[in-house]
Formats: structure tokens, sequence, C-alpha cells
């Protein structure tokens, strides 16, 4: 079967992640620069008990990512339609083709997890299979397919290492700060020492803050544009950019009147959703992980505009 190419880049897409990347490297270098000004053993240790965590959760991912939401991998004698259009589009996507799942759950959505092309797997809820036509489901496993092929499990992974150190920097300071500083007291050297370790600490703390919370809010930027580029390789995967956009509205439309319950139980999982699943009121709404739907379509509509201009089409 005919692989599909990927043509006409987004440029302006790839400019605002390398931005993005490029102002998490500078915020981490700043961060790493102040743990070697103030350097001592107890944030080495924190540095290597990190990097043991996010691996294992890397390395992991997949499970654990099956197991928090109840997902089930499923054979093509189960599913075979499912199978057959994750098999065509990885095809066309030049992709192996990863282990499929479902979820039980009213939620209509789909997710994509895996530390590698190798690794992936590709779930959809049973809320999704009959909310969607097959067109519509085309486009939703286009979108996290495209996922896996730029590798956005690895990329977040990555991005998010030094956010991670941070925050377990900034908890280990607040604890200092409260029984002596980051160096202890220590017995006989007096004052002095303890004055310079009570500062030493109220200053990593402060810079650990300002790293997590200016790292969390480029992770989430990254991650909304990352989402941007999925739209966009379904639509070329599929050659049908108004089935993600009309995809997009069947299910922001059906997660409305999802009972608030139902949403809860699957929030925590949205940063892996094609959609997020937010209840009335959520905090999660102030950080989001994926661009406001409207600009979703916006971009899909451009999009198509651009196929009509290379005559692709319907291709």
């Amino acid at each position: 079967m005919k692989k599909r190419e990927w043509y006409g880049k987004d440029t302006g897409l790839t400019a605002r992640m390398i931005l993005t990347t490029g102002l998490l490297a500078v915020v981490y270098l700043a961060f790493l620069t102040a743990l070697f000004v103030f350097l001592n053993p107890g944030v080495t240790v924190l540095v290597g008990i990190a990097a043991v965590f996010l691996f294992a959760q890397f390395y992991f991912a997949d499970k654990l990512v099956l197991w928090s939401t109840g997902a089930k991998i499923v054979s093509p004698q189960e599913q075979p339609e499912l199978h057959t259009l994750v098999e065509r589009l990885c095809n066309f996507a030049d992709l192996p083709k990863p282990r499929v799942a479902v979820v039980k759950s009213a939620v209509p959505n789909a997710f994509a997890t895996g530390r590698n092309q190798k690794n992936a797997v590709v779930a959809v809820t049973t809320g999704l299979l009959s909310s969607l036509n097959a067109s519509e489901l085309e486009a939703v496993l286009g979108h996290e397919l495209t996922h896996i092929k730029n590798r956005d499990v690895l990329v977040i992974t990555v991005a998010s290492f030094l956010s991670t150190v941070a925050w377990f920097v900034m908890r280990f300071s607040l604890y200092s700060s409260m029984f002596g500083g980051i160096g202890g007291g220590g017995g006989g050297g007096g004052g002095g020492r303890d004055r310079n370790a009570a500062g030493a600490t109220v200053v990593i703390l402060v810079v650990s803050v300002l790293v997590w919370l200016v790292s969390f809010l480029l992770i989430r930027a990254l991650s909304r544009y990352r989402e941007f580029a999925a739209d966009r390789g379904s639509a070329i995967i599929t050659g049908n950019p108004p089935a993600m956009i009309s995809a997009l509205s069947k299910i922001s439309g059906a997660m409305k009147r999802v009972p608030s319950r139902d949403l809860r139980e699957v929030e925590g999982m949205n940063a892996f959703f094609i959609i997020p699943a937010l209840s009335s009121g959520s905090i999660m709404n102030l950080f989001s992980t994926h661009p406001p739907i409207e600009k979703r379509i916006e971009k899909l509509r451009e999009l198509e505009r651009g196929l009509e201009g290379f005559g692709l089409e319907g291709f």
C-alpha cells in the first residue's frame, strides 16, 4: 500500500515548538547553574533519584497507562474493524502496527502510549466507538498514530526531566529550611555557617520554585503545539481534514453530556487524551495540555485549503 508523504511543513508550528524547547533549555541551564553554585551532596542525590524515577516512568509508561485507565488489549478477532483501520493507517504512515486496546468508559476519547514505535499502544474508549462513524474514527486513530510517529512520549518525558528535578529540590529545600538548612547546623562553627546554609537554602528554594513553574507552563505549551502537529498528521495520513474536524466537534459535544462523575474518573489522564475530559470547574482548565477546540478546527480548515491547493483533497 502506498505510503503518504509528509509535505508542506507548518513552519509557524515548527518555530513555536523550537522556541518553546529553546526556552526550556535556557530555564534548565539557569537552574543547573544555581545548583552548581550552591552544590551539595543532597541535591546530587535528588537528581539521581529523579533520574531513576523518570526512567522507570518512561520505560513502563505503556503498562502504567493501561493499568490506570483499565484499558484491555484486544485481538483482531475481538475488534476486527478497529484492527483493520489501525493496520491500514500504519501502512500509510510507515509505522509498525501498535497493540490495540479498548477502555470501557462512556467518555468518548482515545490515547496512545509507549516508549517507542515498537512498544506502542493505541487505545479507544467504548464511548468513542459508539459516537463516531468510520471516517471520524479513522481520523482519531490517525491523530494517535502521529503521536507515536513523532515520539511524543519520549519528547515530553525528556522535556519534563529537570522540571521533575526542580520539584524534588523545591520540596527538599522547603524541608531543609524548616530543619536547619541544606548543610545542617552541624555543631561548632557558629552562627556564620548556619546563616550561610540558611541563605543557600532560601536561594535554592526560590530558584527551584521559579524553574518548576516556568517549565511547567512551557511543557504545557509544548504539549499543545504537539496536539496541533498530531491533528495535522491525521489530516495528512487520512487525506481527510473534514473527518478530523467532525470528530473533534462530536467528541467535544458528547463530552458535555457525560456525567461529571465519569469525567472526574478519567481526567487524570488528560495529557494522553485527544480532548481533555474536564469536569465543571476543574483546575485543569487553567493549565490545559491541549489547545482550544476552536483553534484546532481553524488549523485543520487552513490545512484543508492547502490540500485543495495542492490538488490532494481526498487522496
